[in-house]
């Protein structure tokens, strides 16, 4: 694969950036750093917040826009200048908060940077990992409406979930997109609730356009089915031996080391080697 007009490097990373240790491998954190001095620059998109991104940033020397919560935030690093935020209508988190309260399931709200809970709500945390996101206890949620990316439910009654699911799907609500999922270990229902058009894909449009880089002369790397919208563009797609059948199939390269082998720094070196 010919790397030499790569301009942009968009790093997935749990899973592939990091180790199973939640680690950024050494040979990635050299490449990243020569690189950026080629003028190429490596940044992640993650399904994490903004916030649980700035340590990895640092650590990577990231010098440009980060790709935050699955696409709905772009934000610089350093400085935190805003691109791009994608949150629900205060309509809908309004509505949200009365589905929560009539059918009794317990909800978190999510911004960019931080997991709203009350009181009321507080054993919820313990279940809900939204990787090293920050959490803040407010007093009413109606207070806090404006803002809001993603409300997440949490709760055992599945009857509740399907009432909750009912009214934020056609013909009640459109333009949402719904997570429905069960917890093997906690025997807990989730469902998370965002804007529809959310996707990294459509977060890397919108970013390639900002810098002015062809999305022929970007390389996207992933592992997980957040990760498919990605694969399907035109960039130039690259998985690790652990990724999921999906994205290998999608792959235009697929490397034989996994994210505790340091996979990236190996890709982010053959890059380099044809930049010299």
């Amino acid at each position: 694969m010919n790397f030499s007009k790569v301009k942009l490097v968009l790093l997935d990373l749990d899973g592939t950036l990091l180790d199973d240790q939640g680690n950024i491998g050494e040979q990635s954190k050299k490449y990243a750093r020569l690189l950026r001095e080629k003028g190429v620059i490596v940044t992640f998109a993650s399904g994490r917040m903004f916030s649980a991104l700035d340590h990895y940033a640092a650590e990577l020397s990231v010098d440009g826009p980060l790709i935050a919560s699955d696409g709905a935030v772009i934000k610089n690093y350093p400085g935190g200048d805003v691109f791009l935020k994608i949150g629900l209508k205060e309509s809908k988190v309004k509505k949200g908060i009365d589905l929560s309260e009539k059918h009794l399931v317990k909800m978190v709200m999510c911004t960019d940077s931080e997991v709203l809970y009350t009181e009321h709500n507080e054993a919820t945390l313990q279940l809900i990992d939204r990787f090293g996101a920050k959490f803040r206890m407010v007093d009413n949620y109606r207070d806090v409406t404006g803002d809001i990316i993603e409300l997440v439910y949490v709760g055992e009654n599945r009857q509740s979930f399907q009432e909750i699911k009912k009214h934020f799907s056609f013909p009640y609500s459109f333009g949402l997109k719904l997570a429905y999922s069960k917890s093997q270990s906690h025997f807990q229902y989730y469902l998370e609730v965002k804007k529809g058009e959310i996707s990294k894909a459509s977060a890397l449009k919108v970013l390639l356009k900002k810098l002015k880089i062809s999305i022929q002369d970007t390389v996207v790397v992933g592992d997980w089915y957040n990760d498919v919208a990605l694969f399907k563009t035109n960039a130039i797609k690259v998985s690790l031996s652990n990724a999921v059948p999906e994205i290998k199939f999608l792959s235009d390269v697929k490397l034989e080391k996994s994210n505790n082998d340091d996979g990236v720094g190996e890709l982010l070196e053959r890059i380099y080697s044809q930049k010299q």
